[in-house]
């Protein structure tokens, strides 16, 4: 059986030191490539500068790229990155970062060679477990609502002192402050700063004050 993977303290640093940059993480899926800049201006300007541009369009990753070459402000990442291939398509497209609804063991061990952080995601204290094991101590935990919410993320505070989160899921702005709330909790991810109808209409300046309130209310 192989030794556990040593924890990477760099790594952790790194991804603290970005999630802490904003109080919510934006969950983007961005259908139109023209709308990523002033979207991603928008956000930045409401005070939410580090973004998830998820990997469902075909648009994605030329968003990514985008939103890093023109808006020098934004801290972009790519979300929904399901496989290694993946992984480096968006570390080709200039994210910062990476992020995954889940995990493999393909995905673990193509992350110990990556140029730019990656989080997975959990919902279990088994798979938060496993990913203990190779070395990790920051993750996604998805989906948040459905997987019990905050009392889930309470509930692994006490055995997993060194486990720190993101949970993203059927958050709002209701209750992501009940997330922030909690120690284990670095930041929250969610998408309702972004409706659908004001993304559709570019209605920037109505996403640029949801940001705004998202940065108000911590």
């Amino acid at each position: 059986m192989n030794s556990p993977a040593a924890p990477d303290i760099t790594a952790v640093d790194t991804i603290d030191a970005l999630l802490r940059r904003a109080p919510v993480l934006p969950v983007l899926a961005i259908d139109h490539l023209d709308d990523a800049v002033p979207l991603a201006r928008a956000l930045v300007e409401g005070g939410l500068p580090v973004l998830e541009v998820t990997l469902r369009t075909d648009v994605a990753l030329a968003a990514i790229r985008r939103i890093a070459d023109e808006v020098p402000d934004a801290i972009v990442g790519a979300g929904t990155v399901l496989t290694a291939a993946d992984l480096d398509a968006v570390v080709a497209a200039g994210a910062a970062f990476a992020i995954s609804p889940g995990t493999t063991d393909a995905l673990y061990i193509a992350a110990r060679d990556a140029s730019i952080p990656w989080i997975p995601a959990i919902a279990t204290a088994s798979e938060l477990m496993r990913g203990l094991e190779h070395g990790h101590r920051r993750f996604k935990f998805f989906p948040a609502e459905a997987a019990g919410g905050v009392a889930t993320l309470k509930s692994f505070a006490g055995p997993f002192p060194q486990a720190k989160f993101c949970p993203t899921g059927g958050i709002d702005a209701d209750s992501a402050p009940r997330y922030r709330a909690l120690g284990n909790v670095v930041t929250v991810g969610g998408s309702w700063m972004v409706p659908k109808d004001a993304l559709a209409s570019r209605d920037w300046d109505r996403i640029r004050a949801l940001a705004q309130a998202c940065t108000d209310s911590v």
